[in-house]
């Protein structure tokens, strides 16, 4: 659809309503935000900028229908007279921040497909892509990822400005400012937008619409209130927006001169449990925290039960009022908890019994039982995930081998696996777009768009040197393995060119005479024979190579006598 009309239309628009508010209740975990947590549960400062949201939280009608809102612990108001100390665990925004890690700790490898382009153009094409994924790249890819997880998408979008940087970069763009077309499950077209400073505290509320399709952007400026777009205003009414005046034509329109869309849609898993039934949802993804919303719950409610233990469990003196030391009338009476002796008063009824008098009050405080109870929400929760609790830290940090770590966070690797398959497209499809946004308005020589790329994540847990140099080792004293597959085993990630010229190294290196003696006769006469003690009598020098492999450089293998 094209830019909405002046007018009162509802923005967002009602059918995202439900999807909103879902996300907003997981930026509220995300973020760990007590204040959130608390109006998205109904708490003392309800929810009351989403309708359909207002509607689902609001307290008074859940407790009519007996909803299960008003026993979640965020949802509960502290009782009167009583401390407001609720505590929150952030591991909402720690899930997150572990699947961010193990997608992007390490920049995944693309590669162009030399089949789908000439190979001085791929070598030039993938030197230019190293540089969308620098530092910068690297590090904007890795918060889409952490995002992601948190907020079930976020969009990438290519920009460009000369003046700041000489190529394109990626711009992440949350869910809720986006209003997505889809066709056939795939992005067709996109509404951008903003809420721009307002003007006066009277000004009302001014947004900025951006409408991409392939090829074009569609600009809009509109001035409402909380729920409404309002009128249509001009570029130049707001400063914000006076760029736009020189940027685009008379109908608000900037001509990108690509023919495809700026904006790539990245989902975090699919598919979608949450909004079966809503309309236009099913391609959106599926957050981390979908399902164990009240599991989190249940984890701040012990961690602050246990918190209210050590409070409560703090010791305390109870003494009888004739104990007490006073001024006089109406001055307060006071007891002095440094003083050594007290003498009773006599005549009164139980002064005998003064010393059973004090009594001290302390409440048990229970670590075990609290220790055990978060430890296995924490659990359930991470499995509940898709992570395993070694992922979290629960083993410890006892050094071990890297089979034994594979195995122990074998459901984080398989959750990584599964992530890499909507990270991959997403990150094809966006380097394609900065590719043709860098040839077409930032000068970019010798690289082609339509080339085929491919990628490859690294392993999340890398093999262990010693172990991987006692299994060559017994495959080289069974004469299992030849030196190819020796250092293609040492280095699963390099080529074939790489690996043969390790290979011809390490031949050069054998080959190499000691210094001091070029005839390699040991101290004795050039013709001299030497026997060697070491090699029993038919022994072939020769036949720890492998027969099968060729001499590295051509030539003929020389032939030794038995």
């Amino acid at each position: 659809m094209p830019l909405p009309p002046s007018g009162n239309t509802p923005w967002p628009p009602p059918q995202l309503e439900i999807p909103h508010a879902d996300m907003d209740m997981w930026r509220a975990w995300y973020a760990g935000d007590t204040g959130h947590l608390a109006q998205v549960y109904g708490g003392p400062a309800s929810y009351t900028r989403n309708g359909v949201a207002r509607e689902f939280f609001e307290v008074d009608k859940r407790r009519a229908v007996g909803g299960d809102e008003l026993r979640m612990f965020w949802g509960q108001e502290p009782s009167p007279g009583q401390q407001a100390a609720k505590l929150h665990v952030p591991i909402g925004g720690d899930i997150a921040e572990m699947s961010a890690n193990l997608l992007w700790a390490d920049v995944p490898t693309v590669t162009v497909d030399v089949d789908s382009t000439d190979k001085a153009t791929a070598k030039t094409t993938q030197a230019q892509i190293g540089r969308y994924l620098d530092d910068r790249g690297h590090a904007k890819m890795r918060e889409a990822a952490e995002l992601t997880a948190g907020l079930s998408n976020v969009y990438l979008r290519a920009v460009w400005d000369t003046t700041l940087r000489p190529r394109p970069w990626s711009d992440v763009i949350l869910a809720n400012a986006v209003v997505p077309e889809w066709r056939w499950g795939m992005l067709a077209a996109a509404t951008v937008w903003r809420e721009l400073e307002p003007l006066d505290e009277d000004s009302g509320v001014w947004r900025m619409l951006e409408y991409h399709t392939p090829g074009a952007i569609e600009y809009g400026v509109y001035k409402g209130d909380g729920s409404t777009l309002g009128m249509t205003m001009a570029f130049a009414d707001h400063h914000e927006t006076e760029f736009l005046v020189k940027r685009t034509d008379s109908r608000g329109r900037q001509a990108t001169g690509v023919d495809r869309l700026l904006i790539t849609h990245l989902p975090n898993v699919l598919p979608n449990r949450v909004w079966d039934g809503v309309p236009d949802t099913a391609p959106l993804g599926r957050s981390d925290y979908a399902g164990i919303e009240p599991m989190m719950d249940a984890l701040d409610e012990s961690w602050t039960s246990w918190m209210r233990d050590l409070r409560l469990g703090k010791a305390k003196i109870v003494v009888p009022q004739s104990m007490l030391d006073t001024d006089g009338p109406g001055t307060g009476a006071t007891f002095d908890l440094d003083k050594e002796l007290i003498v009773a008063l006599s005549g009164l009824i139980g002064a005998e019994t003064m010393k059973d008098s004090l009594t001290e009050v302390q409440f048990k405080i229970r670590v075990e039982e609290h220790e055990a109870t978060t430890k296995a929400l924490r659990r359930q929760i991470l499995a509940s995930a898709g992570y395993s609790a070694q992922s979290y830290g629960e083993e410890g940090s006892v050094a071990v081998t890297a089979t034994e770590v594979a195995a122990r966070k074998e459901e984080s690797l398989t959750t990584r696996g599964l992530k890499i398959l909507y990270q991959r497209p997403a990150l094809l499809e966006h380097l394609t777009t900065l590719m043709w946004v860098d040839v077409k308005h930032c000068g970019a020589k010798k690289v082609d768009p339509t080339a085929e790329l491919t990628a490859s994540w690294p392993q999340a847990v890398q093999p262990d040197p010693e172990a991987t140099a006692r299994t060559l080792s017994l495959l080289e004293s069974a004469g299992a393995i030849s030196t190819y597959m020796k250092v293609k085993m040492r280095e699963p990630a390099w080529d074939h060119a790489e690996v043969m010229e390790e290979v011809r190294r390490i031949r050069d290196d054998k080959s190499q005479t000691p210094a001091g003696d070029p005839f390699n006769t040991g101290g004795g006469e050039p013709d001299e024979e030497q026997p060697d003690d070491d090699v029993e009598p038919g022994f072939d020098e020769g036949q720890g190579e492998d027969p099968d492999e060729e001499p590295v450089g051509g030539g003929s293998r020389p032939t030794l006598a038995a």
